[in-house]
């Protein structure tokens, strides 16, 4: 669900376990009070007994250090905090949440998320609820690994504890077996026949065309090699892995444009033949689903606005709507 520009969040259902993942970029200057109104009215929307996950650019520092925040981050932040930081930890307490990143003591390295020229800072943090930090096992920066311009990848590591009626109906359908045949023929027809039997057999999803677009192999390999050329200059910073990557960011944006280039003159030139306009129509029906948020939406709520996971809670309320 789009909340705003700067606010988005997607409720997940996994094996009776509610878990919303929301997600944030706080502006650095302007509406800020508009965006932490906008994170509550998100909070509070969502029932208590649900997970909740925070991935957000919150654009402050918490700093180092928990005096006086024991219960909501721990001791491994970075630098000092500012003002936008204090706002992370009063959100952190007002909702009950807890800072994630904070409690994993790691090398600078796997705690900064954001890095431009001599600056290296923590901005990027996940939070969670404070009765769910407990499962969380790790949370730390992926070297090499950049999600947008500066900023770096952060996980984390989450158990849930999931309702165990489906592995009871599997453990059934597996007639008591703990050890699968050791034939592979037969394993695979057990793991679909067992699957059909316990999950169901899916409806399928509506047919979506293909883009016909620039984006192809020889393309993906190039960025692969960039990205591989950069993950060894992260994790040794020598002149000569930045050389290395600095060519072959040169060449593969020249590579990238020559072939994206070529793509479009072949669609230009099929575009005065019919198949040419199947490919135009196609490719505006794309850019149109492209653009929406969601394609399809599968839930059904409760009379207290609280989403059904179970087969019977879904069938009683289908039958209780149409009385």
């Amino acid at each position: 669900m789009r909340v705003s520009d700067r606010v988005m969040s997607l409720k997940l259902e996994i094996e009776g376990v509610m878990l919303n993942d929301v997600s944030g970029y706080a502006p650095q200057v302007e509406e800020k009070e508009r965006f932490w109104s906008e994170l509550d009215e998100v909070m509070e929307s969502i029932p208590t007994g649900e997970r909740v996950v925070i991935g957000a650019d919150f654009n402050g520092h918490v700093g180092e250090g928990n005096t006086g925040d024991e219960e909501v981050m721990g001791k491994f932040g970075v630098k000092e905090r500012n003002l936008e930081g204090q706002m992370v930890v009063d959100f952190a307490k007002r909702m009950d949440m807890a800072v994630v990143n904070t409690y994993f003591q790691k090398r600078e390295e796997h705690r900064v998320t954001y890095k431009s020229g001599g600056r290296r800072t923590l901005v990027d943090y996940i939070l969670c609820r404070r009765g769910n930090l407990k499962e969380i096992s790790d949370c730390k920066v992926v070297v090499g690994e950049s999600v947008a311009r500066q900023h770096r990848m952060v996980v984390c590591r989450m158990t849930l504890m999931v309702c165990k009626e489906k592995r009871q109906k599997l453990r059934q359908a597996l007639g008591g077996q703990v050890v699968l045949p050791d034939d592979w023929e037969t394993t695979a027809e057990v793991i679909r026949e067992t699957g059909r039997k316990v999950l169901g057999v899916s409806s399928g999803r509506r047919k979506e065309d293909k883009e016909t677009w620039w984006w192809n192999e020889e393309v993906q390999d190039s960025i692969q090699r960039k990205r591989l050329a950069k993950k060894k200059w992260d994790m040794d910073r020598t002149e000569e892995n930045r050389q290395e990557y600095k060519e072959l960011q040169r060449r593969v944006k020249r590579e990238v444009s020559k072939v994206k280039q070529k793509t479009y003159d072949e669609l230009y030139t099929r575009l005065d033949t019919r198949e040419g306009e199947k490919d135009l129509y196609r490719l505006a029906r794309q850019r149109d689903r492209d653009g929406k948020d969601v394609q399809q939406v599968r839930v059904i709520k409760d009379r207290d606005g609280r989403v059904l996971t179970s087969e019977e809670s879904i069938q009683r309320r289908w039958k209780g709507a149409h009385k």
